[in-house]
């Protein structure tokens, strides 16, 4: 078992928090997943941004808004995207 952080109580699900910030997702993000009742049974109907292709991130980053999306690479739009 790893190492248990206790983030206060802003934060319901320290583990749920730590693995979302170990896979790159922003603080705030990483947070509000972790708050959500049953974070894991909402969605789920999304491909994972590994197996999108450069065509449907960019598109996703240009709904979101994300600017200097054009040069970027594929690695770059999705650690934007999950920034996001």
């Amino acid at each position: 078992m790893g190492k248990q952080t206790d983030h206060g109580p802003s934060i319901k699900d320290d583990e749920t928090y730590e693995a979302l910030r170990d896979e790159g997702y922003s603080k705030e993000k990483a947070a509000k997943i972790a708050n959500t009742k049953n974070p894991g049974k909402k969605g789920g109907g999304a491909k994972p941004y590994e197996e999108r292709t450069m065509k449907e991130l960019y598109e996703q980053a240009k709904t979101v808004g994300i600017s200097g999306r054009s040069t970027m690479k594929k690695k770059a739009l999705i650690k934007a995207l999950r920034a996001n």
